[in-house]
């Protein structure tokens, strides 16, 4: 199975175990993630904000930290995670298991981070860079054709702002789904203006709402 998944991802252990601590859960064992999972998310930081820096060297402060909280979130690394089917190779405790949380967001980007330690653990900084900046580059390459790149709840406020208009308010409205599968409904209100946004979290909720009420006020 470990070998399956070093395949994925492109690296090959020396040291087999680390992998598998990085792919335990709390749940399961003493022996988890949690700490890995603490310092690989210090390493991804450090990494994609390199290939940001290089990428763009005329963006200002405030571009880079928003595309780096871009592709360093929840939901982006636990996208990579099911790219790579961590699913199928987590180490979870029977109650993870029984609500699905192999396949859930928190989980998954938690594997992930723990993950690219145990590859730095293993293979050093320039094995860790070359892994991430692989597994990066189509996020990294979408961000090239977007200079600006603000979500659009930073649009929206800036736009509002900008004409002294009272900042949008946020409210959800449901969560349907199983806690492995929820979908968020948001509603976004400026006066008497209100756009509904849906997404698998909150945050992408909100983003949707905000992106149907620029439209809609922009008219």
């Amino acid at each position: 199975m470990s070998e399956q998944l070093s395949r994925k991802l492109g690296y090959v252990f020396n040291n087999p175990h680390l992998l598998k601590v990085a792919l335990t859960h709390r749940s399961n064992n003493e022996e988890n993630n949690e700490r890995m999972e603490f310092f690989g998310d210090s390493i991804v930081n450090m990494i994609i904000a390199e290939a940001l820096y290089n990428q763009f060297p005329r963006a200002h402060e405030g571009d880079l930290s928003r595309w780096r909280a871009t592709l360093i979130n929840r939901e982006t690394l636990g996208e990579l995670g099911r790219q790579f089917e961590l699913g199928h190779y987590l180490h979870l405790g029977l109650g993870e298991l029984k609500s699905g949380g192999a396949e859930r967001p928190s989980i998954l980007s938690c594997a992930m981070e723990a993950i690219i330690a145990a590859i730095y653990l293993d293979g050093g900084f320039n094995a860790t860079r070359e892994c991430i900046l692989r597994w990066y580059k189509p996020l990294l390459t979408t961000l090239s054709a977007a200079p600006t790149h603000k979500d659009p709840k930073t649009q929206l406020q800036e736009y509002l702002q900008s004409r002294h208009f009272p900042l949008p308010i946020y409210d959800v409205i449901s969560v349907e789904g199983e806690a492995h599968n929820q979908v968020f409904v948001v509603n976004c209100i400026v006066q008497e203006t209100k756009m509904t946004g849906k997404g698998t979290s909150r945050r992408r909720a909100e983003q949707e709402a905000a992106a149907n009420m620029l439209e809609v006020i922009k008219k």
